[in-house]
């Protein structure tokens, strides 16, 4: 008798492993060289290539970096890219005019064309600068925000007068002392650098109630204190403000200036030292009798 099933006939598949150069091939895509060749090397090649054919071509060379001058000519001048003028801020008219001279600009002018980093070393080389902010305003500004030194004192050398900051930076020079008369005075060699010392002893000799001419620097490394009536203090070269504030307490509790006195040294702050005037030692002399000692000798 004949089975009832039906037996299913017998279909030959093909091996789904692949042949050795197939495998090979996908062996070598996978590795990484490979890949850097892929994305890597035919790219700079063909740039090399291309690169090499047109330097060989000058005519087309020429044409090409013409065009794209030429673009970059229209992009640099479009009108959102040009600056039509400068606004500074924070100066003086004096230094205004500086700022013009030193950084001269015919405007309008694309701001592709603007070294803002070179322009702010060229206004900082200013005395009177002390800080600069420059930017490019959206409506084509240039703002030039600048940051002054303020005069602190009038510094008076052989040579010249000079005002200078609280910290002893040159401001600039002027033509006269009565121009900034509200200034204090500093004189001697190297009182540019003792500035901050002397505003501090110029501020504690402020209770000498307009008696202060100014500071002299002594050899570069002392003050005197110069005053009215051809009095002076000597300063030592080290504690000059304690030194000043013992003559400052003196004064207070006796009127020393009030008296007819050329100057008080205090160098050696141990052994501090009244001079009197010539007329006012020929007059304690007399006191004491000893003028005919004196014309004896």
């Amino acid at each position: 008798m004949r089975s009832l099933i039906r037996r299913r006939a017998r279909i030959d598949r093909p091996d789904p492993a692949p042949s050795r150069l197939a495998y090979r091939v996908q062996r070598l895509l996978l590795t990484p060289l490979f890949h850097s060749i892929l994305r890597v090397g035919i790219p700079a090649f063909l740039l090399a290539f291309g690169a090499g054919w047109l330097m060989r071509n000058e005519t087309l060379r020429e044409d090409l970096m013409a065009e794209v001058l030429a673009i970059r000519t229209s992009i640099e001048n479009r009108p959102e890219f040009m600056v039509a003028a400068m606004a500074i801020t924070g100066a003086s008219e004096e230094l205004i005019e500086d700022i013009h001279e030193v950084v001269p600009i015919d405007f309008p002018i694309t701001s592709f064309a603007l070294d803002l980093d070179a322009m702010r070393d060229v206004v900082l080389g200013l005395d009177a600068v002390a800080d600069v902010d420059l930017s490019i305003q959206a409506a084509g500004i240039l703002a030039v925000d600048i940051v002054e030194r303020t005069p602190a004192v009038v510094w008076q050398t052989r040579q010249t007068l000079e005002i200078l900051d609280a910290e002893g930076h040159r401001v600039g020079p002027i033509e006269s002392r009565a121009a900034h008369a509200a200034l204090p005075l500093v004189a001697g060699e190297g009182g540019d650098r003792a500035v901050p010392e002397a505003l501090r002893l110029l501020a504690m000799a402020d209770e000498l109630e307009g008696r202060v001419i100014g500071l002299q620097r002594m050899g570069a490394r002392r003050w005197d204190v110069v005053l009215t009536e051809d009095q002076r203090i000597l300063l030592p070269e080290t504690g000059a403000e304690l030194a000043l504030a013992r003559v400052m307490a003196l004064d207070a509790a006796q009127e020393l200036f009030d008296r007819d006195i050329s100057a008080v040294d205090m160098r050696l702050p141990d052994r501090p030292t009244i001079r009197l005037n010539p007329d006012a030692l020929d007059a304690l002399w007399d006191i004491r009798g000893l003028s005919t000692i004196r014309s004896d000798q």
